[in-house]
């Protein structure tokens, strides 16, 4: 080999080094490689995405919710398409949090990238034998306390609801789990600053935001829901801005990484929970239409810090106040 193309090479990886670098973040010490995560309930156990893009590139991905035990979830019809989003109530359907650990986990070890347990139950007791049990699994990075979702008549949104409940639930999960806590907010509440302050009070290290919008969709031929459910989770577009000022609340609030979530589809929108004060982003629903979305938002992410001569890291809550 020449000089002048050692010279090349040696060129080439420190620029690969340095967009590596620009894109890297940290939540609770957990590295992520960029901020790019997929959001629990629409990436599976991330395994039925590794035929459609390359796991290693992601920043890493929160399971679907883990219960102590096996749930089957709610009786069709689950999902239903609405105006600028999507409205579910699957009702938590999982193997369990005993067999992600023994049939899931062993799989994803292959795989370069973060994996977050997103941990539910019905009970604080539940919560706690689903920590237990996953404690006991290899690979995992941290827990998502999945206090918000809207789809159960029990757990969830009851407890996320309340800044009380919420608060003795994440102190009891913080001495259970060997791994950092982050918990998910709810947006279903009259005031998320005073959720997120009781919860990060109580011991989360970090917290995601937002699940899901109690809606309603309903046919009006039948007149009868389209949900068999009645109510469902609202996601897509059409929370993006909602989502977006609840960040912005959230992050000037408490001190701990936030984790945007809710209608990011590009670069572009996660950009703008970035700058609102978000570390890094999960992105749900658009993986339903665009399976490649999380591969696309990394590459565009990377070409703006390129443009703009920027970090993510220095783009975190970087938003200029009117």
């Amino acid at each position: 080999m020449s000089d002048n193309q050692s010279a090349i090479r040696i060129s080439q990886s420190a620029i690969e080094a340095s967009a590596i670098e620009r894109l890297a973040v940290e939540i609770a010490g957990i590295k992520l490689k960029n901020p790019v995560m997929g959001a629990s309930g629409t990436f599976g156990y991330g395994l039925e995405f590794a035929g459609l893009i390359d796991l290693n590139r992601l920043g890493g991905f929160s399971t679907k919710g883990l219960s102590a035990r096996p749930l089957p979830g709610n009786i069709p019809t689950r999902i239903v398409e609405t105006h600028g989003g999507m409205l579910n109530a699957i009702g938590l359907q999982n193997v369990g949090a005993r067999a992600f650990v023994e049939e899931k986990l062993p799989l994803l070890r292959k795989y370069d990238t973060q994996v977050i347990a997103n941990v539910f139950g019905y009970s604080d007791e539940d919560y706690l034998e689903a920590i237990q049990i996953l404690n006991d699994g290899e690979g995992i990075a941290a827990y998502e306390l999945n206090i918000s979702c809207p789809n159960v008549k029990e757990g969830g949104i009851v407890i996320g609801s309340s800044p009380l409940a919420a608060a003795k639930l994440t102190e009891k999960a913080r001495r259970a789990a060997q791994r950092p806590l982050i918990v998910k907010l709810s947006p279903n509440v009259t005031d998320i600053k005073e959720l997120a302050r009781a919860i990060v009070d109580a011991g989360a290290d970090a917290l995601s935001l937002i699940n899901t919008l109690v809606g309603m969709a309903i046919d009006i031929h039948s007149r009868k829901p389209h949900l068999n459910f009645g109510t469902g989770g609202l996601s897509g577009p059409a929370i993006k801005p909602i989502a977006v000022r609840m960040v912005y609340e959230v992050a000037s609030t408490v001190s701990v990484p936030l984790i945007g979530i809710g209608g990011i589809a590009s670069a572009a929108d996660a950009l703008e929970f970035i700058i609102a004060g978000a570390t890094a982003v999960q992105i749900g629903t658009a993986n339903y239409y665009d399976p490649s979305v999380t591969m696309k938002t990394i590459d565009e992410l990377a070409d703006y810090c390129n443009q703009h001569s920027t970090t993510m890291q220095s783009l975190i809550g970087s938003v200029n106040r009117n």
